[in-house]
């Protein structure tokens, strides 16, 4: 099995067993290299600078840290937009349209699109950087592919971090195309201003298999593939989603979700979707609502990392690694109880807790 890994915009093979060897040929740069090539938008070292912040290894990761922190002071001023949508409704077409439009109007785009890993390799599928080649070819454009690795909420453990270093590059509008919409996709409003929710023409399933809950934290809903036939039902499924906001409690008391009728691939409302987008973050950057918004995602993100530090550390201490084949062995013969196997492996970790903890 190979895994696919994505270098300075071209696609590389690697054997599972040798990525971290490959991690460690590539991070050859000091920091202050690092630094410069990622405010220089040296497209090289911004691929490495993400490839440094990805990596599981340690040294790695702590020279990571290093870089983000000089990196803070140029962040925080990007619009940072999440796009999420069932399969099939056309993320990746929508996101090359409108990407090409925003640099048409003197923006800098970059794209981070998290694509489905194997389950078997682990390796990425990678297949948007393919699926927007016109949008990889602009010059005011960096599209980055990066695996989910299994991550809930359609996003990787370094999405936020990604973000960091995109926005330090220069690129004033972020946008972060999740897996397809599901439960755990609310992950990405809390990492984003703004939450895009596609949705395709025809409301005869009337949420499509998205949940109500990401409905509710939509900051606008687009029914794309309005062209040609699809008109009429575009325009119904519009006034369906309209009266179904209409019901829910929208997730700011200062911005209503409008509901659009979009093509990304005939650019049909896009320039309409940018407006409200704008009007959006113009609403809350006024009323102080975007600033308290950033703050409660730096409290979430410390507590996501927490949760992820805290997950690795139990995984590889030695007593935990020592115990794990027997406990494991119990739970799939049923010999034990989860909750008893679960207290077994925190107890090795070194936390004493009961059932009720």
């Amino acid at each position: 099995m190979t895994a696919l890994f994505v270098d300075t915009g071209k696609v590389s093979v690697v054997p599972p067993n040798d990525r971290q060897v490959w991690h460690a040929r590539r991070a050859t740069l000091s920091l202050d290299e690092y630094v410069e090539g990622v405010l220089s938008n040296d497209r090289s070292r911004l691929a490495r600078a993400i490839s440094l912040v990805e990596s599981s290894n340690p040294d790695h990761q702590k020279l990571a840290q290093e870089l983000l922190v000089r990196l803070a002071p140029h962040c925080g001023t990007a619009h940072r937009i999440g796009i999420t949508g069932v399969p099939g409704v056309g993320k990746s077409t929508f996101i090359e349209g409108f990407g090409n439009m925003l640099t048409e109007k003197g923006h800098k785009v970059g794209v981070l699109a998290v694509d489905p890993s194997s389950s078997r390799s682990g390796g990425s599928i990678l297949g948007d950087k393919t699926r927007m080649e016109t949008l990889a070819n602009n010059p005011n454009a960096y599209i980055r592919p990066s695996p989910s690795s299994g991550r809930l909420g359609g996003v990787t453990r370094t999405t936020r971090e990604t973000m960091m270093v995109m926005e330090a590059a220069g690129f004033d509008v972020i946008l972060v195309e999740t897996v397809g919409a599901g439960q755990n996709e609310t992950v990405v409003a809390d990492m984003t201003d703004f939450f895009l929710v596609l949705m395709l023409p025809g409301a005869g399933d009337e949420l499509q298999g998205i949940k109500k809950g990401v409905l509710e934290l939509a900051d606008m809903i687009a029914v794309n593939k309005c062209e040609d036939d699809n008109e009429q039902k575009a325009e119904a499924a519009r006034q369906h989603y309209a009266n179904a906001l209409h019901i829910m409690t929208p997730s700011s008391p200062n911005w209503r979700p409008p509901v659009l009728k979009i093509s990304g691939l005939r650019g049909i409302g896009l320039d309409e979707l940018w407006e409200n987008i704008e009007e959006h973050h113009r609403v809350l950057g006024e009323s102080g609502e975007l600033a308290d918004i950033r703050r409660q995602q730096r409290i979430k993100w410390m507590w996501s990392m927490i949760e992820d530090k805290l997950m690795d550390a139990v995984k590889t201490h030695p007593e935990v690694r020592s115990c794990l084949p027997r406990v494991r062995g119990e739970v799939e013969a049923g010999t034990t109880t989860v909750p008893v196997a679960v207290l077994t492996v925190l107890r090795a970790f070194g936390l004493d807790v009961g059932l009720a903890g």
